[in-house]
């Protein structure tokens, strides 16, 4: 099989088309044969080695962490799904492998695709939607609340917007010209353009923030003080925070991570603190259950995928470019098998 790997960290110079063997599914795993697989700015992040000291990859590691396609086999115990059936997944924290042409994935964190969108599609669903569903569930975010989404044209934003509303909250977001039609045919109430407003000088402040644009500057003289005393920020895109990250590395690694990331966040945390804001980062977790409602809310007509631009797998490059322009407005895939 063909595959977009990583020779090592680095830039868009690492990455290649390589040749590998089918992987064979272990016990409580599929195989898939992918159809297509979602772009994100994480992927830059792991090629760059962002995640090397408690993370490290061995080369060339296939790269991609969301994907859509069939079934093609099924390891030891898995009752779950049968060859054939179309699913959706976000991969594991600690691997990659979506862009290929056959991957395995353990099958409780894979969901059924909606059927509804064409599978190629399906593939932007996984990480942007669960990012932006368990960070509302963090914020607890109920009706009537004034909710503020930063970077709301982005994949996670919109998801956001849209599942907001379904929970009966105000939203407003923050977009450019650019990303305003995008936004509003998401469902925001209230589109404030960042360029030319700022967050501090609305006259009435938010109860919850979803950041999913980050700037350290931004989050702490622009999105702190447009939130009420007692409000709530989670960002996923922000510094991270002590905590964040103990799900991706052995109990020994933490002390010393969470020292450095509590030095690169506390600036914020304490600012957020003085005016009775919490702030927090969080990383998704990938949740087959949840990933499954989230399909079914796509087939009953109330979330929708916005697919910026589609790709070839030998158009890879173009892909990652259109990802990294920071132009994109939804999802960018990367196509392998058509719609099969």
């Amino acid at each position: 099989m063909q595959a977009v790997a990583y020779t090592a960290y680095g830039g868009p110079e690492v990455m290649q088309l390589v040749s590998a063997p089918v992987p064979v599914p272990r016990a409580g795993e599929v195989l898939v044969r992918v159809a297509a697989g979602g772009l994100n700015p994480v992927d830059k992040l792991q090629r760059a080695g962002m995640f090397k000291a408690f993370m490290p990859f061995s080369f060339p590691a296939i790269g991609g962490n969301e994907f859509s396609g069939t079934v093609a086999g099924l390891g030891e115990g898995v009752t779950r799904f049968s060859v054939g059936d179309a699913v959706i997944c976000r991969v594991t924290k600690t691997e990659m492998r979506a862009l290929a042409e056959y991957t395995t994935m353990p099958a409780d964190i894979c969901a059924p695709a909606p059927k509804s969108v064409p599978l190629t599609t399906a593939a932007g669903l996984p990480l942007a939607g669960l990012t932006a569903e368990q960070c509302l569930d963090h914020l607890d975010v109920q009706a009537g609340e004034r909710l503020l989404v930063t970077g709301g044209a982005g994949g996670v934003g919109q998801f956001a917007i849209q599942l907001a509303k379904l929970r009966g909250a105000h939203v407003s977001t923050t977009a450019s010209d650019a990303g305003r039609p995008f936004v509003l045919k998401a469902g925001a109430d209230e589109v404030i353009n960042y360029h030319t407003t700022k967050l501090a000088d609305l006259p009435q402040k938010f109860d919850k923030v979803l950041d999913a644009a980050g700037g350290d500057d931004a989050l702490m003289y622009d999105v702190v003080p447009s939130v009420r005393e007692g409000g709530r920020i989670i960002s996923v895109a922000g510094p991270p925070t002590p905590g964040c990250l103990d799900g991706l590395m052995s109990w020994w690694m933490r002390p010393a991570v969470n020292v450095l990331l509590w030095t690169k966040s506390r600036a914020l945390v304490n600012a957020a603190a003085a005016v009775g804001v919490e702030y927090k980062y969080i990383f998704m977790v990938p949740n087959g259950e949840q990933l499954a409602h989230l399909a079914a809310l796509v087939d009953q007509g109330k979330l929708a995928i916005t697919v910026d631009s589609r790709f070839k797998m030998a158009e890879f490059k173009q892909a990652f470019e259109r990802l990294e322009s920071g132009r994109s407005k939804g999802k960018v895939i990367v196509e392998f098998a058509g719609d099969q």
